[in-house]
């Protein structure tokens, strides 16, 4: 597979400023692992192959488990979430399937009973990120694995 064009290379300055969003909610109030799991589910949702590469192994560099890795895709199901991180896997499914149903009232009072409001923010903002860069990558048939050693992946040694 080869990669359609370097979206970053064409419009640096465009993905200057995503790439600054997406370092400036990890300043935010949600921790890394939940971060990660975001990254991870909405990737899958998206079918991005890169992003989902490259998320898989960031959470594993931060310490996550193969086991809860593999689980993410069937959270509903897994016994190995906690609410907290079941409220962030819902509110990104909503965001990244808003097309689908919106986001009921229902889901955003089971969200706000797990996260401050200042957290659904935060986290919104996480969505929108990773709903931009998956977007970015799958145009653009980003190759998995393919920036590894410019973000420092390889160190995951997962390839």
């Amino acid at each position: 597979m080869t990669q359609r064009l370097n979206y970053a290379q064409l419009s640096p300055d465009l993905f200057k400023a995503l790439m600054a969003l997406s370092n400036e909610v990890k300043k935010g109030t949600i921790e890394q692992s939940i971060l990660d799991l975001v990254d991870i589910r909405a990737s899958q949702i998206n079918g991005c192959a890169f992003c989902l590469d490259m998320h898989s192994k960031e959470a594993t560099m931060h310490g996550e488990r193969p086991l809860r890795l593999h689980h993410v895709a069937v959270w509903r199901d897994s016994t190995l979430f906690s609410s907290r991180e079941r409220a962030a896997l819902a509110w990104t499914e909503a965001l990244t399937k808003v097309s689908d149903s919106g986001v009921p009232d229902e889901l955003y009072e089971k969200v706000r009973g797990q996260l401050s409001e200042k957290e659904i923010s935060d986290l919104t903002f996480q969505i929108m990120a990773i709903n931009a860069w998956n977007r970015a990558s799958i145009a653009v048939k980003a190759v998995p694995g393919s920036a590894d050693k410019v973000f420092g992946l390889d160190k995951a040694q997962l390839a």
